[in-house]
């Protein structure tokens, strides 16, 4: 059984340089919780069960290091490498390498698992799993789409009836009944506009567990334009609320650069969202983030980051924010590229990770040595997270100029392993428990 993760050992709190000794009973042990200075790394530290807590008085001053451009080449894979994952799990390939810019993961109530293939406009469908990790079956869903990433299934529940999918600049549904592995209908058009053009392209998806409102996440057009100024920011870098048929309730949450995941918790029913933040303030700034989403909270660009930290591109800009912005639950390295998560409610793992989130980093580029391209795993107790990160599945970079894996999507299947997109080796990874 978990414990709070401020659970102490000894006397009292412990902390001490490089370590915190807050734990999670069973979940890892305080030695091992890099925090200070010593919780940032790049690719050479990035290893399966080391954990990580990141904090604002952690942050450098903007501009401490130069901003780098240092975008990965994408090299096959080198003989013997495959993905590391802690000890007790193993990692197979479940769809090989054919795949085009494989996306979201998404599992239907029956267990199928849906991908997104952004590049082709294309949804496909895998089933099954056969005795050596691989898909059973597969088929082509729906295809017409443009640059498809988000997909839901509607009403919440055992039994839906519409399955969305969220195109870059709209959203669309079409009638489904489980174990449908091709569309039984053409598209309907729910959202007919979403903001769409510049930087940030993928659009994700959730439904409240009551089924009456569906969050669509929407990123900026750019890196810092000024809203007040560039009119294409209106209604982005947002998380934004709809009914089911599409209609527009409001803006549920502002000033999130790129909420490229998001899922609903189906302990607290609360919203999370994985966020890609600002580029070009150094090396170490600003840390990508994972949180939970208050309705109507504000999460600081372009003006602000990690609470009431101006950018120093807006100085001076909306004064009557300080002291408003949110800070995130789970810092991350900046510039990782966190993008999809999901709660893990399977039976395979270990009791404790039960409930924890599961978060795919797809890898930096505006970083001088590079770091990400890696699957993370967050504690969560009751639904909170500590701050803590785990390095869960490593091993894709080759050198600092290359890289032959970069997950996107998780899921988790219905046998409890969880299911990982890499459109760097345009592969489907399944990783599963076997304890030994």
């Amino acid at each position: 059984m978990k414990r709070s993760p401020w659970a102490l050992t000894g006397i009292g709190a412990c902390a001490f340089a490089g370590v915190v000794c807050a734990l999670w009973a069973g979940d890892f042990d305080a030695s091992k919780v890099l925090t200070g200075q010593a919780a940032f790394t790049d690719y050479h530290g990035e290893k399966p069960g080391n954990f990580r807590k990141l904090t604002v008085a952690d942050l450098p001053a903007p501009f401490a290091s130069p901003s780098a451009g240092n975008g990965p080449a994408l090299a096959p894979q080198p003989q013997g490498a495959w993905p590391q994952v802690p000890a007790g799990f193993k990692v197979e390939r479940y769809v090989g390498s054919g795949l085009d810019e494989p996306r979201e993961l998404r599992t239907a109530p029956n267990g199928d698992l849906f991908v997104a293939e952004s590049g082709l406009g294309q949804v496909k469908v895998f089933r099954g799993i056969s005795s050596d990790g691989k898909a059973i079956q597969s088929s082509v869903f729906a295809t017409g789409f443009k640059q498809p990433f988000g997909i839901a299934f509607y009403p919440p529940g055992k039994n839906p009836q519409w399955v969305y999918v969220a195109n870059t600049n709209s959203v669309v549904r079409f009638p489904y009944k489980n174990g449908d592995l091709q569309a039984s209908g053409t598209a309907e058009t729910v959202i007919p506009e979403i903001p769409a053009g510049g930087g940030h392209w993928t659009r994700d998806l959730a439904f409240t567990a009551d089924g009456k409102t569906l969050f669509v996440s929407v990123g900026s057009q750019s890196n810092v334009n000024d809203p007040d100024t560039h009119p294409q920011e209106f209604h982005r870098a947002n998380i934004l609320e709809f009914t089911p048929d599409g209609k527009f309730v409001g803006v549920f949450a502002s000033g999130i650069r790129n909420p490229v995941g998001i899922a609903i918790d189906p302990q607290t029913q609360e919203l999370w969202c994985s966020t890609n933040e600002r580029d070009a303030l150094g090396d170490n700034l600003v840390p990508d983030y994972i949180t939970h989403v208050q309705r109507g909270g504000f999460y600081g660009w372009p003006w602000f980051y990690m609470g009431s930290n101006q950018d120093p591109r807006h100085a001076g800009k909306h004064p009557e924010l300080v002291g408003k912005v949110l800070v995130p639950d789970v810092l991350l390295q900046p510039h990782n590229a966190s993008l999809q998560l999901t709660f893990y409610g399977g039976k395979q793992f270990p009791n404790e990770y039960s409930g924890d989130l599961f978060a795919s980093e797809h890898g930096s580029w505006n970083r001088a040595i590079r770091t990400g391209y890696e699957v993370i795993r967050v504690p969560l107790e009751h639904g909170r997270s500590s701050g803590v990160y785990e390095e869960f599945m490593t091993g894709f970079v080759v050198d600092d100029g290359h890289v032959w894996g970069r997950p996107v999507g998780i899921a988790v299947a219905p046998d409890g392993s969880l299911m990982v997109s890499d459109d760097g080796s345009r592969s489907i990874w399944r990783i599963s428990y076997t304890g030994k």
